[in-house]
């Protein structure tokens, strides 16, 4: 289970020169040579993972996961970073998001705030405080916001839960998490403050929905390029935080 993942508040600036999301690597097709002790499936994910532009891409600017494209493309597209900012990443494991975070609010240089959480041990990294912990435990919101100090600027999740293959009970399993982010960004969010959760095609439930057009401005699903086609994977952006 990998529980744990217009802007307002601090910071009028962007986070620096951004990065264009073209990718190295588009056309070459690597074959891979199923041998005779590897399962089927293990051989098609081998050879997705090679012929993956965004696994190219990422290991080429040392982020920990292609998943970081899928943050970088969503603020491409909302533009929610703002150097100083105060961040909160729910479901951090292994680093990709919160990478790009510390990246873009420049928390590495005492500008900003970048705060993690996940169930599995995330590898250390200079600008961020991330803990080990399971966010829906009952500590965990209480122990974030001690961390943070203060009020967020955006609070992302990109948790979920192990699929069972039955895809409307993993539907509920992931609006639950979401529900419960959303109640912890309400908590913490500054006003205009941004909140991203991950859901699954169907969109989010209409019980969600209302909370997040109750609290935003601005609701909208989207599917980031860097998401796999065969994932059932969207992403909820809402924006303009209001009490």
């Amino acid at each position: 289970m990998r529980n744990n993942r217009g802007s307002g508040g601090r910071g009028g600036q962007r986070g620096g020169a951004r990065e264009e999301s073209a990718l190295t690597g588009r056309g070459i097709k690597t074959r891979v040579k199923t041998a005779a002790k590897r399962s089927l499936s293990s051989a098609r994910w081998l050879d997705r993972q090679l012929n993956d532009p965004y696994v190219a891409e990422a290991k080429k600017r040392g982020y920990r996961s292609r998943a970081a494209f899928k943050i970088l493309q969503l603020d491409e597209k909302f533009r929610f970073f703002k150097i100083g900012g105060r961040i909160v990443d729910l479901g951090a494991a292994p680093g990709g998001w919160t990478q790009v975070a510390v990246d873009r609010v420049h928390s590495a240089d005492g500008r900003g705030k970048v705060i993690g959480i996940d169930l599995q041990e995330v590898e250390p990294m200079p600008g961020a405080t991330i803990i080990q912990l399971d966010f829906m435990d009952p500590s965990a919101p209480d122990k974030l916001k001690a961390l943070l100090e203060g009020e967020a600027d955006v609070v992302l999740s990109d948790m979920a839960a192990s699929s069972t293959g039955h895809a409307q009970t993993d539907h509920l399993k992931i609006i639950d998490l979401a529900e419960t982010a959303l109640a912890f960004a309400i908590e913490v969010l500054t006003p205009g403050g941004t909140f991203i959760a991950k859901v699954l095609q169907g969109g989010a439930t209409n019980e969600l929905l209302a909370q997040l057009k109750k609290h935003f401005s601005s609701v909208k699903h989207v599917k980031p390029d860097a998401s796999r086609k065969d994932s059932a994977e969207i992403y909820v952006v809402a924006q303009g935080f209001r009490r």
